[in-house]
């Protein structure tokens, strides 16, 4: 069994850290606090690294990780986590969504209500001796219009403990249907815009990105109502600090709650501090033992179950690949495989599309996957790229100018599932194709050629002209230089009066053996590869 190395670079609970040294095959060094310069210098002994948000993985961290895998982010924010070089390294990004969803909707919502009470400053005003009943005057939640940007798991569990205390749930996010809409009881706002107007509160509950930085600005502080509040648990840079100071000064916003800041932890000068009525806590929103606790064993399983059986959760830049679907299309990867590495060798180079196309019973499961696979066989020897994996294959194409394309047919051709792929290069199309007889994958096409043979193994493909004596020769010269052939599959195309002759060989030809075979008058082609 390989033996994975992981590093823990930030604290995560001590269960978390005793599932991932209870794995077999998993050795694990805790080793927190470190200087980018000190994590680059040790990074490249690790195959899977486990952060919180102190450790930043940027591209020099991940050119020096020669070895990484897989990145397991306790937690749900991966800012700290350069993505894009992730991908082009190959490495599986994780996060942890559901290990401290209660948490920090419960710390919202305790923000809510603290600033609509004025908790914090009553509090201060009665331990320094005074009782200012009148000054402190709060409102109630009852009744009062909520509206919340982002309904994933957080924004969900805050909205039904608004809707337990009467308040009207005014919802936006860009992927809530409606019909999960009406399962939640929320109204369906069609824009961040419409839900805040009118609005007395809003919590935010989206992740940062160019589209949402500022996206509470001065225009939609003004659309909610008079003495509105607002609440940041999710992201610094959501809320525009500035903007929310002088709504505030100006009489219009009544106050606002934050965990999370622009700048963090946010200067002695930060404007906010001097507003009115607000309320600050140093991120905090997953900051509880059952939430630390969670996450540190949720993020050690997925690393673990990552390197030991390739199951992928919850990550950020690749689909999912749990237990259930490596079952589903985990015997088509190995053919996928296959078939990309052939295209490689038989196709022309530099070509402008991959096209991949899936007929009968394989067109009913989740293909993405498989298209992948495909990809990374055929990648693999065609850029000379050293990592091409599942993760960063669609990258790498892209990156190559290769466009890639994917179909689904329900009925099947003259087999009862296939996979077709086709390599385009301008009027130019190579293709080759597999399927499966019961549980045994084949490949049973290639560029035109209607062959059956093994899917794996080495190989000699020659093309030729159709006319008698070709087969005999090519069997004489592997005999002579002592190529013992061990299945052979002929093909004919009557209308180019071409053959196709695909020989699985036991050993590698020599050079010498190549060369005697393309100079043989009638054979016109002479390819040598291993699948």
């Amino acid at each position: 069994m390989t033996n994975y190395r992981v590093l823990v670079s930030d604290p995560i609970s001590e269960k978390g850290v005793e599932a991932l040294r209870s794995a077999e095959g998993i050795t694990v060094d805790v080793n927190t606090g470190l200087s980018p310069e000190e994590l680059i210098k040790i990074i490249g002994d690790y195959h899977g690294l486990v952060i919180r948000s102190q450790t930043k993985v940027t591209p020099e961290v991940f050119a020096a990780a020669k070895n990484l895998k897989a990145i397991g982010r306790a937690g749900v924010g991966v800012d700290n986590i350069d993505r894009d070089a992730a991908t082009d390294h190959g490495v599986v990004v994780m996060n942890t969504p559901s290990g401290n969803t209660i948490s920090t909707a419960e710390h919202a919502f305790a923000l809510m209500l603290a600033l609509a009470r004025n908790i914090g400053p009553a509090h201060t005003s009665m331990i320094s001796g005074k009782w200012d009943r009148k000054l402190y005057e709060g409102v109630e939640m009852f009744g009062k219009r909520l509206a919340i940007l982002g309904m994933g798991r957080i924004g969900t569990e805050f909205a039904k403990r608004a809707q337990a205390f009467g308040m009207h749930v005014v919802a936006y996010d860009p992927f809530l249907t409606a019909a999960r809409a009406q399962s939640l009881k929320v109204e369906l706002a069609e824009t961040a815009d419409k839900a805040l107007t009118g609005a007395d509160v809003v919590t935010l509950h989206i992740p940062m990105t160019p589209e949402t930085n500022h996206i509470m600005n001065k225009e939609r502080i003004a659309l909610m109502n008079p003495g509105a509040l607002i609440i940041n648990c999710a992201r610094g840079g959501l809320v525009d600090e500035a903007a929310a100071k002088a709504s505030i000064d100006a009489g219009h916003l009544a106050g606002i709650a934050l965990d999370v800041y622009e700048v963090e932890p946010p200067p002695a000068d930060f404007p906010l501090f001097s507003a009115k009525k607000t309320v600050f806590t140093p991120h905090l929103g997953a900051s509880t033992a059952e939430a630390q606790e969670n996450v540190g064993i949720e993020v050690a399983i997925q690393i673990k179950d990552f390197l030991q059986s390739g199951e992928i959760r919850n990550a950020v830049n690749m689909p999912n690949l749990d237990a259930k679907t490596l079952e589903s299309v985990g015997p088509y990867l190995d053919l996928a495989d296959s078939l990309g590495k052939l295209l490689s060798k038989i196709a022309p180079a530099q070509c402008d599309s991959i096209r991949v196309s899936y007929l009968g019973a394989v067109s009913e499961l989740d293909t993405e996957l498989v298209t992948r696979k495909i990809l990374t066989g055929y990648l693999a020897a065609a850029s000379n790229e050293a990592q091409v994996n599942l993760i960063n294959a669609p990258a790498v194409a892209k990156n190559l100018g290769i466009s890639v394309s994917e179909s689904t047919v329900a009925l099947a051709t003259n087999c009862t599932e296939l996979i077709e792929v086709s390599a385009i290069k301008g009027n130019e199309t190579t293709t080759v194709a597999g399927t499966f007889f019961g549980s045994s994958a084949r490949i049973v096409h290639i560029a035109g050629h209607y062959v059956e043979t093994n899917p794996s193994g080495r190989f000699l493909f020659v093309e030729n002209d159709d006319r008698p004596g070709i087969v005999g020769v090519i069997g004489s010269s592997l005999g002579e230089a002592g190529v013992n052939i061990a299945n052979m599959a002929l093909s004919r195309n009557k209308e180019k009066k071409t053959a196709v002759t695909v020989i699985e060989v036991d050993n590698e030809p020599t050079p010498e053996l190549l060369k005697t075979l393309r100079e043989t008058p009638g054979i016109l082609k002479v390819l040598s590869f291993e699948l």
